[in-house]
């Protein structure tokens, strides 16, 4: 049946039995341990009833703002799982064993385990029987007939053909190389580092490490030195700890092609596929045949060809079993290596969906790989063998997942697991193609013209390069524009995907930046290579704007997606003076493929300019713009508002709208109070009057503000809407109120904007004049906004510590989400300087200042590069850094004509890949003129005067830190360096040199598509958690769980945040377990998805501690702590409000084992840093003096700890009152301590009085119970729990069963009288237990989150 959210029954904790889907490597495969309370019938019974089971749980957070045509999106929640079952498996050799599997499986997912478990991994080719018959790879289980609860399949081995064995061999090198972290270093295969596992000794949830904590002695909880508060040093080794099972177990010294292949034609037909070269570990070398019927070993050598069997002779099906046959050592650790495999947490192997690239890696072997040199070379990428036909036509795989059906929540999933599968396909193929491009692989299409201009095709791929290649945007900034342009392009596919609508296509597009360019790779419209643009494009300009079309499908399309991205239709004149009506910007171009879809391109001015970057002649901006220093001119002109900065502009208005409206509705009310009118019978003046954004959910929540406010809004608009109709005189407030607020229609709020407002080249009609001046006025407007409302915004929201950015990336993100551009970082610097709060914002200046700087470093770095020849690449990188990050005063550069003469320098020829520049321009930089050059970049791109001109200066002036620098501009420009200590001051010698420079990364920009039902489910969760409802909550959340698993895999930065708030609610009701678990995933998952150092990573870190110890899992508790704040001080530094409460933490847990004068040297820093950040008076110091205090009454020095618990004690009183329980607690604690300091005063008199006679009473100094410190370490971490008292419990028990009585009456007496709910009235849903605040929390531990 289909049920709603919120009669999910109690029992079936909305399936947590998945292990979100990744038991079985990376696909998620629901492994239903417990058969689920919730069918899905397909639609098989009565209308009537049908009905009313779906009627809709009134929706949190605005959901019910549908785009028209979307309206069922979270209509209804289907829990999509048929009971499991278990069936046996025979497989050769082994003994048979029961496999858990669920109907909607495919039987190559069982294919998949098999592969996957330590005792079968070594099979690849075979097929599964079920009494004799052949299972089909890709037939659902449910469609198999006879398969049930105890069915038994045979694992049958299957003859092989090339592709299998191909196959199967690169299936055991996957197996050898399955702990050898090579791939995460090397950015391949969607690997990605994880070290969570040294910091706790594997698993966290072995029953074996509950004994550790308890006995305190052999805890050495003493932390590396340059862990300790106040050090100076920030080593960098230790960011990639060597892990025990990277000292790979040699299984094989060489597995590879034989040079004997293909086998000549007499040997194929003897069955001969392919021939393998071996050396074993004994060094026995060894030429094996890989045939038809399996493996054998052949007499062949390296010189001489004998494909007769060798001695012994021995046929397996299997290589792994064949060379367990010939060497000993490989059938030993082949097993060990197996049992490591399986034992690590599937989250460390499985793929991720887009590549992480890490920015350093230790010194490693290359070793032989036969696979790896194989697919060096073949535009396919790994596993495609699957996939019939050559290359992928992605062009169509991208839009026919779009045109998938989406009415109801399983159709949705499948619909966006496959366009996200899809999209991550792309993405990697895309990547590897540009980069193919760029070091030369590839061939042009155009190979006759100059490099800049060539364009390349590579695996269905079309590749161009980031310059203005036909004087295109001559009057927008060149090369600059031309750079500029791929991203903003990538923007507009982005947004028009996220609008979704029907009929309406994009390219696949992703852009590249790799060694210095910018490549743009996009998917090939059908048919577009054979014809020519001109005749083709039948709507939009191909000439910004000269010679413009139209054409009414197109207008049709783009009218849908005109509403949510408040785009203005109009009209603009073509080159022969005709009106050409258009909704969107005239460069937008429609072109309809030979597979008769309508695709839009060329999107990058899909949202409207930025004014104060775009001086335009005669054009006066507002005051606040002028005030600012604005209209700046910028490198080009297609500086456009972001989409968030957009929402946030047209939310203000309506707010702005609705208080017009109601101050005069107020002033008439009060004239007209004679003759009310009825409210009923007003209908909606027009379909536009529903306002489709309203303080919407994610500002509105992002905000705090508060619903109440929100239902005023909503009430009022209602209200005037139903005036509307019927009172001439309050249509005229509605008049003037759009007027006021720039709306576009008279009769409601709508705003929207014209993208080719003083767009060069664009001319609009006489008749559309007066438009035209407002929309002029609108776009000024925006662009005061920014400056008056969003840069303070984001500097209040800094100053109150709402959002904390930790790294360059954090402090970007909070200024997107703000609709702020990067381009305005040194006018947020400047708002930081001149604001009040100046020293709480000193960690943001610092992260801003630090960001400015590598950001200029970045755009000069990215015209050095170009000018590299690929042999010089290493030794002008590590120059580059060496400029920029040693004090050493002039490094030199080493050409790369050393190593090699070559005989005679070939003439230039005219067609060299892209960076084969044959000068060395590069390596005369020197540190003064690249930090000159830096000045000038961040004052001419941010505006900012920084007053530095060497690193030294930069670091001292300003408060950096060297290797935080480094860090920023590895990220920031791809570049990877060798994991050693690098001495950045001395003078004598340069930082680096061209050996610690390993490699050169892609930086690449992608769309990424969502799980929206999913996000939908999140959202609601985590609305009702913050009401209270935690029950209610977390199965709401559990469900988006499975969800997001079921569209994005097992691994994603959303699925991260599900699990982190899971584990945070299961702590919260007790569950500690639960809660380690779920944590222990989040920490992997950030650490895969994110990045080991990621901020995001380090947060983690501190609430799986939290997790540890109150499981008593100390000592793992402390080195995730240490862990933790070591990634901080290498991202930021110490001056930072995090640490305060990691400092915190860790001094608290210190406490807790006794280590008294370690736990004050981070709780007296925590305090400082405090002081610092949120001033002398807040509560928050008030708290960490307390902390201090107690550690001083556990050393016994009283009278510090009066001292201490006094200024809290001051602060309590002052912010708080005499009568609050906090001021309260503190005086109690007070006169305990004074108790305490008069006795042990009392004592030493007594001693000196009385000398050693002296009869001195036992004086009771106490350790600190591990309780009172988990209950500080709550309190800090924002974790409140509410006691409850037996009566309150018994009390709510009897609550909850008589509504749960009520409950089922009214059910059974809805079903008898009205079989038909009508779904516009919400039919008195049966209340949930749930829907009481009081009825909400789990009795058996109340508790909120702080």
């Amino acid at each position: 049946m289909v049920i709603k959210t919120d009669e999910l029954p109690a029992a079936a904790p909305a399936d947590s039995a998945r292990e979100h889907g990744s038991q079985a490597g990376s696909k998620g495969r629901p492994g239903a341990a417990e058969p689920p309370s919730v069918m899905l019938l397909n639609g098989d019974y009565p209308e009537n009833m049908k009905k009313e089971e779906v009627i809709e749980p009134p929706r949190e957070n605005g959901l019910d703002e549908g785009e028209p045509g979307d309206e069922t999106t979270g209509q209804e929640v289907i829990v999509i799982q048929d009971t499991g079952f278990s069936v046996k498996i025979l497989a050769p050799g082994i003994e048979p064993f029961s496999l858990q599997v669920s109907p909607q499986e495919m039987v190559q997912e069982i294919h998949q385990v098999l592969m996957d478990r330590e005792d079968t991994c070594h099979r690849t080719c075979f097929s599964l029987h079920l009494d004799g018959n052949m299972l089909d790879h890709f037939s659902e289980l449910r469609s198999v007939e006879g398969l049930q609860e105890g069915s038994v399949l045979r694992v049958v081995e299957e003859p092989y053909t090339v592709r299998e064995a191909r196959i199967h061999v690169r299936h055991v090198r996957d197996l050898l190389k399955s702990l050898d972290p090579s791939d995460a270093f090397n950015g391949v295969d969607c690997n990605s580092l994880s070290f969570l596992s040294v910091f706790t000794d594997g698993d966290l949830g072995d029953s074996g490490k509950r004994k550790k904590g308890l006995e305190m002695d052999p805890i050495d909880c003493t932390p590396p030195e340059y862990i300790l508060p106040g050090s100076r040093e920030r080593p960098l080794c230790p960011l990639q700890p060597q892990n025990r099972d990277w000292k790979p177990l040699q299984c094989l010294k060489v597995l590879t092609m034989s040079g004997w292949n293909p086998p000549p034609g007499n040997r194929k037909m003897h069955g001969d596929l392919m021939y393998l070269f071996v050396i074993t570990a004994e060094d026995r070398q060894v030429s094996i045949t890989a045939s038809t019927r399996g493996f054998y070993l052949n007499q062949s050598t390296a010189y001489h060809f004998n494909p007769k069997p060798a001695s012994p002779r021995f046929l397996s099906h299997s290589l792994v079993e064949l060379l367990n046959q010939i060497s000993p050592t490989f059938k030993k650790n082949f097993a060990v290596l197996q049992k490591k495999r399986v034992q690590r947490h599937p989250f460390e192997r499985i793929a991720t969906p887009f590549q992480v690239y890490s920015w350093t890696a230790p010194q490693a072997e290359h070793a032989m790989d036969c696979v790896r040199a194989e697919d060096a070379y073949t535009s396919r990428l790994g596993y495609e063998e699957h996939i019939p036909g050559q290359t992928r036509d992605w062009n169509e795989e991208l839009q026919t997942t779009r045109e998938l059906p989406r009415k109801n929540l399983p159709e949705r999933l499948l619909r966006e697991r496959a366009i996200f599968k899809v999209h991550s396909d792309f993405t990697a193929a895309a990547t590897r193609g540009a980069m193919a491009v760029i070091d030369g692989n590839v061939m042009a299409i155009n190979p006759s013209e100059e490099t800049k201009m060539q364009m390349f095709i590579w695996n269905n791929i079309f590749f161009s390069l980031g310059f203005d290649v036909r004087d295109h945007y001559k009057d927008f900034g060149g090369d600059v524009a031309a750079y500029v342009a791929p991203t903003n392009d990538l923007n507009g596919v982005r947004t028009y995907n996220a609008v979704d609508v029907e009929g309406l296509y994009t390219l696949g597009t992703v852009v590249v930046d790799y060694r210095g360019y910018r490549v743009t790779a996009q998917s090939i419209i059908p048919g577009i290579l054979e014809r020519d643009q001109e005749q083709s494009v039948i709507y939009g300009s191909i000439d910004f704007g000269k010679t413009v079309v139209s054409h009414p499908r197109y207008l049709e399309l783009l009218e849908r997606t005109s509403r949510p991205l408040k785009i203005l239709r109009h009209r603009v004149l073509n080159d022969r003076d005709e009106e050409v009506e258009l909704c969107s910007s005239v460069e937008c171009k429609g072109i309809i493929g030979n597979d008769g879809r309508h695709y839009i391109l060329d999107l990058l001015r899909t949202f409207p300019p930025d004014l104060n970057f775009l001086p335009v002649a005669g054009e006066e901006l507002p005051e606040e713009c002028s005030r600012a220093g604005f209209p700046r001119a910028h490198r080009h002109k297609l500086c456009c508002l972001r989409q968030e900065l957009v929402d946030a502009f047209v939310e203000h208005r309506y707010l702005l709208f609705m208080k017009l409206a109601a101050l005069q509705l107020m002033q008439q009310k009060a004239s007209k109070v004679e003759n009310p009118t009825s409210l009923e019978n007003g209908d909606l003046p027009s379909s536009e009057s529903k306002h489709e954004d309203p303080l919407g959910s994610e500002a509105g929540n992002e905000e705090g503000s508060s619903t109440s406010g929100l239902a005023k809004v909503k009430e009022l608009a209602e209200t005037i809407a139903s005036d509307d109709s019927t009172d001439p005189r309050s249509r005229e407030v509605i008049h003037n109120a759009c007027k006021a607020v720039g709306s576009i229609s008279s009769t409601a709020f709508d705003i929207r904007f014209n993208p080719d407002i003083f767009s060069p080249g664009v001319r609009f009609p006489e008749s559309c004049q007066d438009e035209v001046q407002d929309q002029k006025q609108l776009l000024k407007d925006a662009a005061a906004f920014l400056l008056s409302c969003q840069i303070p915004g984001l500097v209040k929201d800094c100053t109150d510590h709402a959002v904390l950015p930790m790294d360059g990336a954090t402090l970007a993100e909070v200024m997107r989400q703000r609709g702020i551009n990067m381009r305005y970082l040194g006018k947020v610097l400047d708002l930081v300087l001149r604001s009040p709060a100046r020293d709480q914002l000193d960690h943001i200046y610092k992260i801003g200042i630090g960001e400015l700087i590598t950001r200029s470093a970045k755009h000069i770095f990215k015209t050095y590069l170009q000018g590299v020849e690929l042999s010089g690449l290493s030794a002008a990188i590590s120059h580059f850094l060496n400029c920029f990050l040693s004090s050493y005063p002039n490094p030199v550069a080493h050409l790369p004509a050393d190593e090699l003469v070559s005989k005679k320098r070939n003439k230039r020829r005219k067609n060299r890949p892209p960076g084969a520049a044959d000068n060395t321009a590069w390596a005369v930089m020197t540190p003064q003129e690249l930090w000159k050059n830096i000045c000038q970049e961040a004052k001419n791109y941010f505006d900012f005067n920084l007053e530095c001109d060497a690193v030294d200066q930069a670091v001292e002036t300003y408060g950096l830190q060297k290797i935080t620098l480094l860090r920023e501009i590895s990220l920031k420009t791809g570049i990877q360096i060798l994991l050693k200590e690098y001495s950045f001051d001395s003078r004598h010698k340069p930082a680096f040199t061209e050996e610690d420079v390993l490699n050169i990364f892609p930086v690449v920009k992608h769309v990424n598509p969502k799980a929206s039902d999913a996000f939908h489910f999140f959202q609601s969760g985590q609305a009702k958690v913050q009401q209270g409802f935690l029950k209610e909550g977390c199965e709401l959340i559990n469900e988006a769980l499975n969800l997001f698993n079921n569209v994005y895999g097992a691994m994603h930065v959303e699925i991260c945040a599900c699990l982190r708030l899971l584990a945070r609610l299961h702590y919260i009701m007790g569950d500690y377990a639960e809660a380690l678990s779920n944590q222990q995933k989040a920490v992997l998952m950030s650490e895969r998805v994110m990045g080991i150092e990621h901020p995001n990573t380090i947060q983690e870190y501190m609430h799986l501690a939290l997790y540890c110890f109150a499981s008593s899992q100390l000592s793992t508790a402390l080195s995730l702590l240490y862990r933790a704040r070591y990634l901080m001080l290498l991202v930021f530094g110490e001056d930072h409000p995090e640490m305060a409460l990691l400092d915190n933490n860790i001094g608290l847990v210190l406490h807790g084992v006794m280590e008294y004068d370690l736990s004050l040297r981070f709780l007296e820093n925590a305090l400082a840093v405090s002081t610092k950040y949120h001033g002398p008076k807040a509560l928050k110091v008030a708290l960490s003096h307390h902390l201090v205090a107690r550690v001083y009454e556990s050393k016994a020095e009283f009278r510090s700890a009066l001292q201490h618990e006094k200024e809290g004690y001051t602060i309590y009183k002052t912010q708080l009152g005499e009568d609050h329980e906090k001021t309260k607690e503190s005086s109690e604690y007070l006169k305990c301590l004074t108790q305490q300091a008069v006795a042990l005063q009392r004592t030493m008199n007594e001693i000196y009085r009385n000398g050693s006679s002296a009869n001195i009473p036992a004086l009771k100094f106490t350790a600190p119970s591990m309780a009172s410190v988990l209950e500080q370490l709550n309190v800090i971490n924002g974790i409140l729990f509410i006691p409850l008292s037996q009566k309150d419990l018994e009390n709510l028990k009897a609550e909850v069963a008589r509504r749960h009585q009520l409950q089922e009456a009214s059910k059974n007496r809805d079903k008898t009288e009205e079989p038909m709910a009508t779904e516009s009235e919400p039919a008195r849903a049966p209340e949930d237990v749930g829907s009481q605040p009081q009825a909400a929390k789990d009795p058996s531990s109340q508790s909120l989150q702080g």
